[in-house]
This record gives structure tokens, sequence and C-alpha cells, in this order.
């Protein structure tokens, strides 16, 4: 979809620009410097189950508020990359500062105020927050943050998006789709890499014992069963501490490791063009039993894993 105000009727182009925005990430509340003159244009294009965005406008405001996370059916994350000025961002009394160069994560779960004084260029990557659960934990030890983007991983990742956002008029659906997964990957990797993500309120040698032992879960999870005596030999750390551990940050390492196996078979239904049955991705995350899978699927989602693929496929046809 590509929007731009010089087609907005006289004297409504706020009102354009806001109805764009909303239908690009979720509804959000606008304030503008001079709104009859306001200029903006963005083009989004859908990749799968994210999407990415290129957007350039005036100075705006924008606030995410609770009233608009009420009919929310999908929590999502965006990634927004400045290309032109700093943006602002306050969220969860985190008060970040992104310039040109960096990149910074918004979760849409929650209230924010973003803003940019000046005429911007942004990139865009929204993504759904169960995506990123699945590979690198919860949104809180990363949202409000800002990442390096001019060297290492990071650098590549925000490359990587520039590039695609020139060649995707070029891709069908499909292309688009694998494409959306690369981008997964490569944000995934460039929080991985950063030290400040293993900072989780403990001391910094358990939040490392603690990351290394998820992330060897993560990595191993399409291998079947697996035993936390696996998980404590692997990082050489005793079971007991594994345990505790695990039990410090609010559940058990059994409950752990199903709802990694629970949000990965979650992204597994959301391909459009997945060939696999429920059955098949529930057996390759480590589901022996397919009612048990459906009993904990639900309970987790709220709702049956065939009603989830079906309400997934719905919203990328609509």
């Amino acid at each position: 979809m590509e929007y731009s105000t010089l087609a907005a009727e006289a004297g409504k182009r706020g009102a354009y620009w806001t109805e764009a925005v909303c239908s690009a990430y979720f509804p959000l509340t606008m304030q503008f410097k001079a709104e009859d003159t306001f200029n903006g244009r963005l083009k989004n294009w859908e990749l799968g189950i994210t999407s990415l965005s290129h957007l350039e406008s005036d100075a705006v405001h924008y606030s995410r508020r609770q009233n608009h996370l009420v009919e929310e059916m999908e929590n999502s994350l965006l990634i927004t990359i400045p290309e032109w000025n700093e943006v602002s961002f306050l969220q969860s009394n985190r008060d970040a500062r992104c310039v040109p160069g960096h990149f910074l994560i918004e979760r849409g779960d929650a209230p924010y105020e973003f803003s940019y004084g000046s005429a911007n260029s942004l990139w865009v990557l929204k993504v759904p927050n169960s995506a990123l659960r699945a590979r690198v934990g919860s949104p809180d030890r990363f949202a409000a943050l800002c990442f390096n983007a001019q060297q290492g991983v990071g650098a590549y990742f925000a490359d990587k998006i520039r590039a695609t956002g020139r060649r995707l008029d070029e891709m069908t659906p499909p292309v688009r789709e694998v494409v959306g997964q690369q981008l997964i990957d490569l944000l995934c990797l460039t929080i991985q890499d950063d030290p400040r993500i293993m900072a989780s309120g403990m001391t910094s040698v358990r939040a490392a014992h603690l990351f290394r032992a998820e992330q060897f879960i993560r990595q191993n999870l399409a291998k079947g069963s697996m035993q936390p005596q696996e998980v404590a030999d692997a990082c050489g750390i005793s079971l007991r501490y594994l345990q505790r551990l695990f039990t410090d940050s609010g559940r058990s390492i059994y409950e752990w490791i199903r709802e990694q196996r629970l949000l990965m078979c979650d992204e597994e239904l959301r391909r459009n063009r997945s060939p696999q049955s429920i059955a098949e991705i529930a057996y390759r995350w480590g589901f022996s039993d397919h009612s048990q899978f459906s009993k904990n699927y639900r309970h987790y989602f709220g709702r049956s894993p065939t009603q989830a693929r079906s309400d997934y496929r719905e919203r990328l046809r609509s």
C-alpha cells in the first residue's frame, strides 16, 4: 500500500495521515505542528507474518494510549530506523533518543509517546511479539532500547532493511514471506549480540547463565525430548542451580520449555504457505500427543490451533 498527503482533500491532511499510519501499524493518536499543510508519504509491504514500511514526513507526535489496546487481537513490536533526524521515545519509564545510525524497538502492547521535531525519514519493521519471544525472550528486556546500526550485525540488519525496501516491488508474495523471516532472524541476532540484553535484575553471572540456558533450549527445541539435566550439563552448571535460575525468573524450567515449544508452533501456524498439518507442526516442536498440544495451545493463546491458523490466513488475505 502507498499513501501520500498530496492525495488528501484540502484541510484533511492530518486525518489522512492518521488513517494511513494506523492502517500500517496499529491505532495511534497524532499531533501536528500544522495539520492542514502537513506533508507525508508512506509505503507499506506485507512480508508474511511481518511487514516493512518506509515513511517520510514533517514533524509529528504519535501517542499509543491505553484505550488503543483494548481491542487489539495481536501484540506487535515496531523496529524503527531513523534516517534524517533524531526521534524521541518514552515507554514504561524508559526515555530513549534514537539518532540516525541506530534503531529503536517499540512495544505495541503498552502505551508510549513517539515524536520527531523535524522532517524525518523512517524505516519501520513490524514484527509479532511472539516471533521474537520464541527466539530472544520477553520484549521487556529490549523494548525502548537503541541498538547500534553502524557496525557488526546491527549494521548488516539495517543495511538489509534498506536494500530489501528497494527490491520488494519486484518480488512475489511467497518470496516476500521468506525475506520477512530472514529479517526477523537478523533482528534476533542483533538483539542476542547486545550485552545489555542479559541484564535482567539479577547479577551479571546469574543473568549470563540464564541467558546461555535459554539459548541452548531454543536451539534444541526441534530435537525432541529435552531434560533439564541435559541443559545443565551443556551450560556447565548443576541441575539445582539451573532450576533455581528459572524459578527465580518466574517459572519452572519445564514451564519455560513448554512455552518456547508453543511459541514456535504458533510461528509455524502464521506461515501462510506452510504445507505442514497442525499435527506435524506440533510433533516437529516436541509435542508427541496432539490432543495435549491442542489443550496447551488453547490455554496459552486463548483459542485452538485450528482457529489460530484460520485467523492468521484470513488476516493475510485482507
